[in-house]
């Protein structure tokens, strides 16, 4: 059944807009859900760039301390094979970000803002909002439509 505008009790930056069908609400929601993955994939990638970089931070102690103890041979490996390596073919993970930065997740940002804008005048969240109107407890506290009823 389609909702009608402004009938689901919500801030007016989350209702749907006239007109709005069910469908398109629900894509919407899921085209956001995926955006929402990407950024949490992004999140992933940050954390395996600082990560490598720790990693190959230590390498430093690694070398010292092998050479110490008079492992030459092994320390000279691990410094001249391994420590500053490229983690992909010519590229350090901070070269890796910036492709992903400025090449998908871009891309990505970009075509769900303009979906919005186009099908839905740029309202976030419509399909979540309304669940929210269906899963609360009208009148209980806690479970107040918008942070001003609160």
């Amino acid at each position: 059944m389609e909702k009608e505008q402004g009938v689901i009790g919500s801030d007016s930056k989350h209702e749907r807009p006239a007109g709005l069908d069910d469908t398109t609400v629900e894509g919407l929601g899921e085209l956001s859900k995926a955006l929402e993955t990407i950024h949490r994939v992004r999140g992933h990638l940050y954390s395996a760039h600082q990560l490598v970089g720790g990693a190959d931070l230590t390498l430093d102690r690694v070398v010292k301390l092998l050479r110490t103890a008079g492992h030459v041979e092994i320390a000279d490996r691990v410094e001249h094979e391994l420590l500053g390596r490229n983690v992909l073919p010519g590229r350090w993970t901070f070269q890796i970000m910036e492709e992903f930065d400025d090449g998908y997740y871009a891309a990505f940002q970009e075509i769900e803002r303009d979906t919005r804008e186009k099908l839905a005048g740029g309202r976030r969240h419509i399909y979540e909002a309304e669940l929210k109107q269906q899963r609360r407890t009208h009148g209980m506290p806690g479970h107040e439509a918008t942070p001003a009823e609160g």
